[in-house]
Order: structure tokens, then sequence, then C-alpha cells
């Protein structure tokens, strides 16, 4: 990391790091040339779980569609020490499709005569138990979590009587658990029965139902099953922007534009408020909640982000009621170069901790912002991700594309960060001391087809941010390829592997992933 800091940044080499090579992996739901894309399959959340052996995804039809890793298990199938494996001369990481399930429904809000729509909005993996696999999905009112189990489902036959040679007046009685097999009697007889019936007919009395056979277990098959543990529901006015569990392994928060609520994992009918940003008068509302993350490691701590720019870190040991921040982190306009547009590009669409919780990385609609949270002056870098666009703000107004919420993410050594952009664009930048890394990709099978390396040289320190670096910048007024910019594919969604240089990205109803 920048300055040497320490946890995972603390090993960087200090020799300048080379810039990573990308290559594709593999692709899910690749679209073939004039396919028609279904609104209901665009996938518009993505998520590694903290193994990375498993990846989420969730779309705007309310599915959630899991992955497993499989390239790193032995012929056994048991895992192996990803350490001693030598991706260089092995293969590339692979992952196949393990399961999904219909997380939410379309709902109608009959007092507020509003629909919600099934979307998910963010999908959190929670801590694994007993081989299950645990995770959060949420949509814009209601939060689900969900366990997923493989079962295993036991076949037995049918129990069977033969009418005609039941004995007595009385009437028989025949209960059915499976159909699996035909009646044991069509083979000859119970004893040697292929169909596993034990048979008692030479046991039974004088006078009893000579042709009973009682079924037996004869076939185990396994399934995942996806199973609702709880609802939380009812706790939100506004769309849910954010869920963020904490490192403590029982409580989450969730967030909308005004407030964020803290839940315990157990109880879903209750909620605790602890960040209120509603005036008392609705007129005097300056700015809203975007985005909200708990510390990695610190469990009374988080942070939130809103639409001005700013980052606030708080306390939850403070106060019951988070009002106050202990930290705020903004950067100081200039006045010169406010616009119509300045507030637009301000508001803070996605914050992620560094994995050692150190670093805040935040993306704005034009740039990546790395924050020290030792240090509340400025950020310590700011990466230009689409510098390009700035004289197109006011097409991309009037499209409404300039409300575009691009997320980011952080690679899990702290030394390399990624974001999206339109035209079904990524940039990856190195964040290390002394890194000018600024690659440009396009999630496609060829990554590298759109351009091959940008390298640019840190500007000078700019006004009173003694530390501030600006790279990546392109003054272009088209993509490297010297094609106008396609507004209408854009890459929202990505996630980076929490050990590994593995990205996985969502390009429409596409799920691309590159390794490096």
């Amino acid at each position: 990391m920048l300055d040497g800091g320490e946890g995972t940044a603390a090993g960087a080499a200090s020799a300048t790091p080379q810039p990573l090579e990308w290559k594709f992996s593999q692709v899910f739901g690749e679209r073939t040339a004039g396919e028609e894309v279904q609104e209901v399959d665009i996938i518009s959340a993505i998520e590694f779980d903290r193994t990375g052996d498993h990846l989420a995804t969730g779309d705007r039809g309310g599915r959630v569609v899991l992955f497993e890793r499989t390239d790193a298990k032995d012929h056994g199938g048991h895992r192996k020490d990803l350490e001693m494996m030598d991706y260089s001369i092995s293969r590339h990481p692979e992952f196949r499709y393990k399961t999904e399930f219909q997380s939410h429904e379309p709902e109608f809000d009959y007092l507020k005569s509003l629909e919600i729509e099934e979307k998910i909005n963010k999908i959190r993996w929670c801590q694994t138990a007993n081989g299950a696999l645990f995770l959060l999905s949420s949509n814009d009112k209601t939060i689900k979590f969900w366990k997923v189990q493989e079962k295993k489902v036991k076949k037995i036959c049918d129990f069977y009587v033969d009418l005609s040679r039941a004995v007595g007046n009385g009437p028989v009685v025949c209960s059915s658990m499976s159909t699996s097999s035909k009646p044991c009697m069509e083979n000859g007889g119970c004893n040697e029965s292929p169909f596993g019936y034990t048979s008692i007919e030479n046991s039974l009395p004088s006078g009893g139902i000579p042709s009973l056979c009682l079924p037996v277990v004869n076939s185990h098959e396994t399934s995942l099953v996806a199973k609702c543990r709880r609802i939380y529901a009812h706790a939100h006015d506004y769309h849910i922007n954010s869920i963020s569990n904490n490192s403590d392994g029982e409580t989450f928060i969730s967030a909308d534009d005004l407030r964020i609520n803290l839940w315990n994992l157990e109880i879903s009918n209750q909620s605790f408020n602890i960040v209120d940003v509603k005036p008392a008068n609705m007129e005097d509302l300056t700015e809203v909640i975007t985005s909200a993350e708990f510390h990695p490691t610190h469990c009374n701590m988080l942070a939130y982000s809103s639409s001005r720019g700013s980052i606030r870190l708080i306390d939850m040991r403070q106060s019951a009621l988070c009002d106050t921040h202990s930290k705020l982190f903004e950067e100081p306009e200039v006045p010169a170069s406010r616009s119509f547009f300045t507030e637009i590009i301000a508001s803070i669409s996605d914050i992620k901790f560094a994995k050692d919780g150190r670093y805040i990385l935040s993306r704005d609609y034009m740039t990546l912002k790395l924050w020290d949270i030792n240090m509340d002056s400025g950020p310590v870098a700011t990466f230009q991700v689409h510098e390009n666009l700035r004289p197109k703000l006011c097409d991309l107004y009037e499209n409404d594309s300039i409300f575009d919420k691009f997320e980011c993410c952080l690679s899990g050594d702290g030394l390399h960060m990624a974001t999206g952009s339109y035209s079904n664009m990524f940039r990856v930048f190195g964040c290390s001391e002394g890194s000018t890394e600024a690659t440009t990709l396009e999630a496609s099978k060829n990554p590298m087809r759109r351009q091959v390396q940008t390298l640019t040289r840190p500007s000078k320190s700019l006004g009173p941010l003694p530390r501030v670096l600006r790279r990546g910048a392109d003054t272009s007024g088209v993509d490297v390829n010297g094609s106008a910019f396609d507004f209408a594919t854009k890459l929202l969604h990505l996630s980076w592997h929490p050990t590994e240089n593995l990205l996985a990205c969502a390009a429409s109803n596409s799920l691309y992933m590159y390794y490096a």
C-alpha cells in the first residue's frame, strides 16, 4: 500500500512492482451475436466468499446463482494447499455451476401503492458451519438469510399388500411413501426381491396377511437444498443500498438513503437504528447515505458514504445512536472547478475497506480515491477512471447515465484495485508505492483487445494535499479503440478473489472471470 502501512500492505516490495498481466479464465452465460438479453437475466450483484472457493451472483429476476471452484481440488476431492500450488504451470482457476434458487419475488406495497422489484441489490456471505453455506441477499426492501446444504434423499419402495391373498373380513389399509419400483409380488415372491423388500410371509400366524412386504431403503441421492432461515423485513422506508456483515459473526447492518439499521442474524423481527440522517423538515435534506461497510476486524466500527462525496467513520461504543462521527473524510472543493454537475459526480457509489482495515477505497462517478483512516485531510491517492467523459457530462445527464452506480474492489494483498466503466470496460490500478499501473481491459474473451497497457506518471502534488497522486487520466474523447463509448453497455459489478489475483466481472447477463 502507498506508504508502507501495517497489515497486508507492509510486505510491499521496495522495487517498483510490475503491472499484472491479465488473462481470460472462463465465462458463464455468454451471449451469441444478436441475442436479445432478457431484463430479468441481467446480473445485479456479485460476491466471493471469504475463502474464495464460492462465488454468488444475483440478477434482476430475484435469482441467486452459486458457483464452486474446482481446479484446486485433488482427485480425492480434498482441498490442496494453495501456497504449495504453482499456478504458473497449473491450469487457470476454474469454477463450475453449483446451484441456484429464487431468493425474492415481486411484491406490491398496498399502503404506499408501490411496486417492489425482485432485483437482488446486494449479496453478502456469512460464516459457514457444518458444511453448509450461509448468505444474505437483499432487494429494495427485504433481506433474507439463506442456508445452502447438501441433503441425502432416501428412496424406498411401496408398501404392498396383495388383496387377493388377504385373509379376514376387515379392510386392508395400504400406505405409500415413495414409488421407485414395481411391487415385489411380480417377481415371484419377496424372499429374494431385487427391489430390497423383506418378506414376513413365513413368520405370520394363521389367518394373517401372507403377502405383506416391508420396504427398505434401496438408494441414496444427494441434492443441494436452499432454505430461507430468516426474513428481515419492514425496517426500511427507502430502498436498501447496502448490507454488510460484522466481524463478530453475529450481526450485520443494512442501509437505505437515510438510515442504517443493526440486526442480529438470529432475530428477524427487531433491529436497532444506529444512524439517522433524516432532518425534521425534508426540505432541509442536503445529502443521503449511498453505501455502508463494517470494518473488517473491529466489530464496533463502520463507515458510510454520502451523496456529497464524504465518508464518515463511526464508533458504536460512543452512543446508541451514532449521530456524530469519529472521523470525516472529504476532499476540499476547488471553487474554480465547480459546475452544475459537481455535486452529482461527487456522489460516492461504493466504498470498500482494505483487508487490514487501514485504508478505505471509494468510487465516485469519475474517480477512485484511496483514503487512510489515520489521515482525514484528504485522499492519499486519486485514480482517474474515465476522465475523457468530462466534456460529455451534459449528454450523460440527459440519458441518466451520470447516475450509474459503479462498484469498486480491492485485492486481498491491498496492492491493486479495480472498477468498471462503459463499453463493458474495467480498469485495474496499482496502489503500492511507486506503482504507475493503470490497465484498461474489456469484458470479453480477449480482455487486452482494446488496450494492452496504459502507464502514466503521477502528477505533482496538488494544493494542500502533498501525497495526492492522480493516475490513469486519459484526455481523449473516445475509448482506446478510437470509437465512441457505448453507454448502454456498462460494467457496474465486479469482485476480487480474497487471496489471489482473480477478478469476476458482470457484463449484462454474462459472468466473466480473469486471472493474473
